[in-house]
């Protein structure tokens, strides 16, 4: 491995994944295939969850609609031009994307992967939200492609999911996943928000350990930013919602990742969000320095991981070299 992936060997990536499993970088193309949300249109709550304003989330609501083989085409072509991108994720992201009957699904999975590059499915969705016909589908495309369901979780405390209107449980958060994982096959991220109101560093950090017990697959983190036209926005003016500083977020990501069992993929490492709709922390948007940053603060500690984590391994606990090693055998 190239000396400029250093941080790489001390975090398993999912641009290192990827590359273990597809030989090459493959590219995510974002999709936005016209769901709602149960937490907006009653059947959960109304008015979405506190921090939620999906087109800071999801690029794809800022354009005009189009079809979801027109938004494959375009983001490939846009992905081959730039970067001479071969493989791609079509990933469904905006909203909820398994709230619909499942011969919609059906039909909008199937555009997706017309075309012949897409090796792979990406849904974002919700734990309640996955009823058996939907994992069967899903899991009827795994002979073919790598699919991935993403399940937000947000917060293992079930008092900041009643605080924050996210209008599910911990509990039906871990039957999704658990039913979920009965299908050998299918690759479950969760995806995490560290800064939520109320929350001690203690309980933020207590959700590595919960996903890394469940044996999630991969795990997005996600800084808590606040954007117009939210909940968080108002609070945050109001003076009741503090935002992290950089170097407050770096270290805590840096003890999230050595509390998170080896073996699960970190796809996301921040969030960031279009200026225009950015209230605070400005500073999210320098993602790349952030992610620079925290690798570095690895590199300081001499720090990896699952370094931290009490159920891991002897050898994954010993040295920093062990972890890296573990880690970096992956693309060996």
């Amino acid at each position: 491995m190239k000396d400029t992936a250093a941080g790489e060997r001390r975090y398993y990536s999912f641009n290192q994944f990827l590359k273990d499993t597809f030989g090459e970088r493959v590219y995510k193309i974002s999709i936005d295939a016209g769901f709602t949300c149960p937490n907006r249109d009653g059947m959960r709550g109304v008015g979405g969850c506190f921090y939620c304003n999906n087109q800071g989330f999801s690029p794809n609501t800022r354009k005009p609609p189009a079809s979801v083989h027109g938004q494959v085409e375009a983001g490939a072509e846009y992905l081959i031009r730039r970067y001479g991108a071969r493989k791609f994720i079509a990933y469904f992201q905006a909203y909820t994307n398994t709230y619909a009957p499942v011969e919609r699904l059906r039909q909008l999975y199937d555009e997706a992967l017309l075309h012949p590059d897409v090796v792979g499915l990406s849904i974002g969705t919700r734990p309640d939200c996955v009823e058996e016909a939907v994992l069967d589908l899903l899991e009827g495309y795994t002979a073919r492609h790598q699919v991935w369901l993403e399940l937000g979780l947000q917060s293992c405390q079930e008092r900041t999911l009643r605080l924050i209107n996210r209008g599910h449980t911990v509990a039906e958060f871990t039957d999704a996943v658990r039913r979920a994982q009965r299908r050998r096959d299918l690759l479950i991220c969760a995806h995490i928000i560290l800064g939520l109101p109320g929350e001690s560093r203690s309980e933020m950090l207590a959700s590595a350990d919960f996903l890394s017990d469940l044996g999630i697959n991969g795990v997005k983190i996600h800084l808590m930013h606040v954007l117009k036209d939210t909940p968080a926005e108002k609070t945050y003016q109001d003076g009741k919602l503090k935002v992290f500083t950089m170097d407050e977020y770096v270290n805590l990501v840096c003890d999230y990742i050595e509390r998170l069992d080896p073996s699960v993929v970190i796809q996301r490492l921040t969030a960031d969000a279009p200026p225009d709709i950015l209230v605070a922390p400005l500073w999210a948007n320098r993602k790349k320095e952030t992610i620079a940053r925290i690798e570095k603060e690895l590199v300081r500690r001499g720090a990896c991981q699952g370094a931290r984590r009490e159920k891991s391994t002897a050898e994954t606990r010993n040295s920093l070299n062990g972890c890296a090693a573990r880690i970096g055998t992956r693309s060996s």
